[in-house]
């Protein structure tokens, strides 16, 4: 099947084959000969309609529950290119009969699994609700490539067993050589956890109170790779040095106002070329630039010795980066993260893996992109981090245009 057929997160592509149903793989094996040859279209009857269907609907759980439209066109292009004896007449597309079947039979599917208790179904329920919502409002889902997005209790598994293990990690992370046992502790309570974040929305600082191991910058990165199974600190910084010289071709043909910022931007890694830190900074900082964002939105800079202005930004900043540099000397003292007005990491050691933090803090409490830095996040999701980079807004497909333009021009040369 055609790679545009596989669903984001996940390394296979979906199943067209009914083995489960023999009869049905037979009668397709028929349609598709009678259709090679005369170009006759199979009539499916009730019976190998349902099949079909059902083993579509099983073979699309096992990747996620909430299919968008987009994928529903995937797997209906995918089913008529694999058996072409079933492309409806008189179709446009050919499937959209069997897309509406298939969204139903997949609605019901989730009925199935909210009665028996699946979580990511479960969250989405009426009596979840707050009064006046109906229950196809706020329809909460993985909007990010979130593999595990909520997850089912580990076998065995129930809320008292569950949030007794949380309140023996609040002692365990207070001793000292044991972040084998904490570790161990967090995988376990994982599903619990998510469930808690995604279903109930808590503010950082009650997440904070209730699961202070998580922030952590090793407890981040393992929460980041539950959630997608993909690397969060390793991936973002490799993955940024990648594309770091065709972004930094592409700042130096941006001409205008914005050109001449970006240049001015890039100075000190023309000066300092040694300095990897330093030029990922500089990366991460044009690229808010380049995307018409203000990097002081994502990195707040404050002198040392003005302290109280330290803390009156911080308490008005929902999300972002601090850095307090040194009067004397201009270097960092300190790099952190805030959200929602809190500290919640200090003495990271440079600006592009607090960023990374910050994306991983992003996916593990489940925070929306702040509005002023929405492309800035959208490009290191899907075009660094390569999370479900198949639907981008129109200024984000423009620079990956550009990208790839840069790619076939090296080529050529």
């Amino acid at each position: 099947m055609h790679p545009a057929h596989q669903f984001p997160g996940h390394s296979g592509p979906l199943s067209l084959t009914f083995h489960s149903f023999p009869s049905t793989e037979i009668k397709l094996q028929r349609g598709n000969a009678k259709y090679k040859e005369d170009g006759t279209f199979l009539i499916p009857d009730l019976k190998l309609k349902h099949n079909i269907l059902e083993c579509l609907t099983q073979e699309i759980v096992r990747f996620k529950v909430y299919v968008t439209d987009k994928e529903f066109n995937s797997v209906g292009e995918a089913l008529i290119a694999k058996h072409p004896c079933l492309s409806e007449r008189g179709s446009i597309t050919g499937y959209a009969g069997w897309k509406v079947s298939l969204k139903n039979k997949l609605a019901m599917y989730r009925t199935q699994l909210r009665k028996l208790g699946c979580p990511e179904v479960v969250v989405n329920s009426a009596k979840n609700k707050s009064a006046g919502q109906s229950a196809a409002s706020g329809i909460k889902r993985p909007r990010r490539c979130e593999v595990n997005y909520c997850p089912p209790y580990p076998a065995g598994e129930t809320d008292q067993s569950l949030e007794s293990l949380r309140i023996s990690l609040l002692l365990d992370i207070k001793k000292k050589n044991n972040r084998d046992v904490v570790r161990k502790k967090m995988e376990r309570s994982f599903a619990y956890r998510r469930l808690e974040v995604v279903r109930d929305t808590p503010m950082v600082q009650d997440v904070k109170a209730r699961w202070p191991a998580l922030f952590d910058i090793n407890e981040i990165n393992a929460e980041f790779k539950r959630i997608t199974t993909i690397p969060l600190q390793s991936r973002f910084l490799s993955q940024l040095d990648v594309v770091s010289a065709k972004l930094q071709k592409l700042f130096e043909k941006r001409g205008g106002q914005i050109g001449q910022r970006l240049l001015k931007m890039m100075e000190p890694v023309a000066q300092n070329e040694d300095d990897v830190d330093l030029g990922r900074e500089c990366i991460i900082k044009a690229l808010c630039v380049y995307l018409n964002e203000d990097p002081d939105n994502l990195v707040r800079e404050f002198a040392a010795a003005d302290e109280d202005y330290l803390q009156t930004s911080i308490e008005e900043t929902t999300l972002g980066i601090y850095v307090v540099r040194s009067v004397l000397t201009n270097t960092a003292e300190d790099i952190g993260i805030v959200l929602e007005g809190q500290i919640v990491f200090q003495d990271l050691d440079n600006i592009a893996l607090a960023t990374a933090v910050l994306f991983g803090l992003i996916y593990a409490l489940n925070l929306n992109y702040p509005p002023s830095l929405k492309y800035t996040f959208e490009v290191l999701q899907k075009l660094v981090m390569e999370l479900e980079g198949s639907t981008l807004s129109k200024k984000v497909q423009l620079l990956k245009n550009r990208l790839c333009e840069l790619d076939v021009f090296t080529n050529v040369t």
